[in-house]
């Protein structure tokens, strides 16, 4: 799991960030390893349909809609002839519907639209990038239909993958994802992604600004990931019972109708 990659990222974006040169190098890594980079989509498929994937499927995944997912990873990308897959939040992208907010400098259509030209899966990653579990039933459902009919209108086909914004889901978030028509879905997790998760659960590796070749290497080969990400796991489980004892407060705040 990708975000921006420039050389000089905005503060808001440069812990989640990697440089031109480092996206290079990990791109060799896996080209010179042997990997296979599939879409989510062509994953999911495979997966449904018990198919066979190829040789060491890896999926290569771009979060939010950064300018420099064109300027400087989609050439590294069609060097290696490799698939990937952006989510965007679109209202976050410049353009029409752009709500302002955006952390950095984003992507905008045309630059979106050569993206998916050259072979990567455009996916939905919600409107404006809220944590979905907090949202009243009304505003989760805006947040993902509305970010579904943008990318349908822009691109001329609606989007069959989403991510959650901060990987945060639940049952509900992620039953309104699957009934606005998504396909499958993706997680963070910091783990391997695995058919048991289910099609609306399927985890992600983060990649930083200080993840190096070395130990980006033991992520791609599977090694060592627990031991990586230990405090990753740690603040989610802590930071996963505060959000869910805030929407419980705000649900018991309703007044009674």
């Amino acid at each position: 799991m990708y975000h921006a990659v420039a050389r000089t990222p905005a503060p808001a974006t440069h812990g989640l960030s990697v440089t031109p040169e480092a996206f290079a190098e990990q791109m060799d890594l896996l080209g010179d390893r042997g990997f296979t980079p599939l879409t989510t989509a062509q994953l999911a498929a495979a997966w449904r349909s018990f198919g066979a994937l190829p040789r060491r499927p890896v999926l290569i995944t771009f979060d939010d809609g950064y300018e420099g997912v064109h300027r400087h990873a989609l050439p590294v990308l069609a060097k290696h002839g490799f698939a990937s897959t952006l989510f965007v939040s679109t209202g976050w992208l410049r353009g029409p519907d752009d709500c302002g907010g955006a952390p950095d400098t984003m992507l905008d259509w045309d630059q979106v639209r050569e993206i998916a030209a050259a072979g990567t899966e455009i996916g939905g990653h919600s409107h404006t990038h809220p944590q979905l579990d907090q949202l009243a039933d009304d505003q989760l459902t805006f947040e993902i239909r509305r970010c579904n009919e943008i990318i349908a209108g822009q691109l001329g086909a609606p989007p069959v993958s989403f991510a959650y914004p901060y990987g945060y889901s639940s049952r509900r978030v992620r039953r309104t994802v699957r009934d606005a028509g998504y396909g499958q879905s993706l997680a963070v997790g910091n783990a391997l992604a695995r058919r048991r998760q289910g099609p609306y659960a399927l985890e992600r590796l983060t990649v930083r600004r200080h993840t190096g070749i070395e130990e980006f290497e033991r992520l791609v080969e599977g090694r060592a990931i627990a031991r990586n990400f230990a405090r990753d796991r740690a603040l989610t489980k802590g930071y996963a019972l505060v959000r869910a004892g805030r929407r419980v407060f705000r649900t018991s705040r309703r007044p009674d109708l």
